[in-house]
């Protein structure tokens, strides 16, 4: 089994875990806001930024200059105890680094092409740049490389990083992922009619598409065991169409039910379900009967994504993480927030909670869903024998 030793954070809920619990709990996101400047046709759009200074980059590191890598920084700060123990421990040829971006630096090539980035490096936009930013600032030697499938990228991470450590290659492995704010998403969103024109609403009867999200997550995965355990991973590709999900969910049940028998748990054996939950009126449609085809209405179960924005490659590792958060703290549940959309009523029942519960069973299920029929499932919770 795979542990998780630490882990660390920070989007538009707050900068660190302790502020993330308090404003999970109050359902209340201070970085989630309407703004200016971002869309061609001039329109605000509301957008989850991370609010407050970053750390800065090196300046021997400069080449890897980019907001993206300032929000891992601020995300591995929160765990610098830990990585730094995992390598006195194990050495640097033995940690691991995999991490998931769907953007890395192209907010900076767009500025740069607009004569407003001075410094510019083209190093910054690639999207191996993460890890290997990473790797270079912690002075890594051992297997280091960046995913990128969309919206599934850093959940894909976590789970390279549990194989690179079942298959020997490391010891450790620090995984997650990282997307900042940038131009070409949000209008590439807006094109395809699937950008909100106000708060998102995940399962609303009137839902629009998604609110866009910056954040950075980082989890230390280990062998040696840990109070909290990634239990299982499932993963698919059905490859239906560029952009929209299969019609009846093949790839995403495929995952599903993947991570739980790798998990050795049943469907009742879970004990809430963190959905893909996007606010696109497909999306929300097929994963609903999905969970419903799956595990009835009997999991509670609801998407965080109006309190993070949707945070693209993030995704996977940001709510892994609050499933992390909700297990060591004893959280309540993340209810869906209907107060200012009434809920679709049209969709099958899924357990979709309306108010804060105590979570019943130490186990969480994570849904991350991406373009090209990308689906992953991660299980977080409690070691069981």
């Amino acid at each position: 089994m795979i542990y998780i030793s630490a882990f660390g954070m920070v989007n538009a809920l707050g900068n660190n875990l302790a502020q993330i619990a308090v404003q999970l709990q109050a359902g209340e996101a201070p970085g989630m806001q309407p703004r200016d400047g971002w869309l061609q046709d001039g329109k605000r759009c509301w957008l989850g930024e991370v609010q407050g200074a970053l750390p800065l980059i090196p300046a021997a590191l400069a080449a890897h200059n980019t907001r993206n890598n300032q929000l891992l920084l601020a995300a591995l700060a929160q765990i610098r105890p830990a990585v730094d123990a995992a390598i006195a421990q194990h050495g640097r040829e033995r940690v691991a680094i995999v991490l998931g971006t769907s953007t890395s630096g192209v907010d900076e090539g767009d500025r740069q092409v607009d004569d407003t980035l001075p410094g510019y490096d083209y190093r910054m936009q690639e999207l191996g740049d993460p890890s290997r930013f990473l790797a270079h600032y912690l002075e890594l030697d051992g297997p280091a490389y960046t995913i990128s499938t969309a919206c599934s990228s850093s959940a894909r991470a976590i789970i390279s990083g549990q194989r690179l450590i079942d298959a020997g290659l490391a010891d450790v492995a620090l995984v997650g992922g990282a997307d900042s704010l940038s131009r070409m998403p949000i209008n590439g969103f807006a094109s395809l009619d699937s950008l909100s024109e106000g708060h998102c609403a995940p399962f609303s009867a009137d839902r629009d598409g998604i609110s866009i999200g910056e954040a950075a997550a980082l989890l230390l995965l280990t062998r040696e065991q840990q109070p909290l355990a990634l239990l299982g991973c499932g993963e698919s590709s059905d490859a239906w169409h560029m952009s929209a999900p299969h019609p009846e969910g093949v790839g995403a049940e495929r995952a599903m039910l993947m991570a739980l028998q790798q998990a050795g748990l049943q469907p009742q054996d879970v004990g809430y379900i963190n959905l893909h939950g996007t606010a696109t009126p497909l999306n929300d449609q097929v994963e609903s009967a999905v969970i419903h085809r799956l595990f009835g209405d009997r999991v509670p179960c609801s998407s965080t994504k109006h309190l993070t924005g949707h945070t693209l490659g993030a995704a996977g590792a940001t709510e892994a993480a609050l499933a992390a958060l909700i297990l060591q703290h004893h959280l309540p549940l993340p209810p869906q927030d209907f107060s200012q959309a009434a809920r679709d009523t049209s969709l099958p029942e899924c357990g979709l909670i309306t108010a804060p519960q105590p979570l019943a069973r130490p186990v969480i299920a994570s849904n991350s869903f991406a373009f090209g029929g990308n689906n992953t499932c991660l299980i977080v919770g409690k070691p069981h024998e």
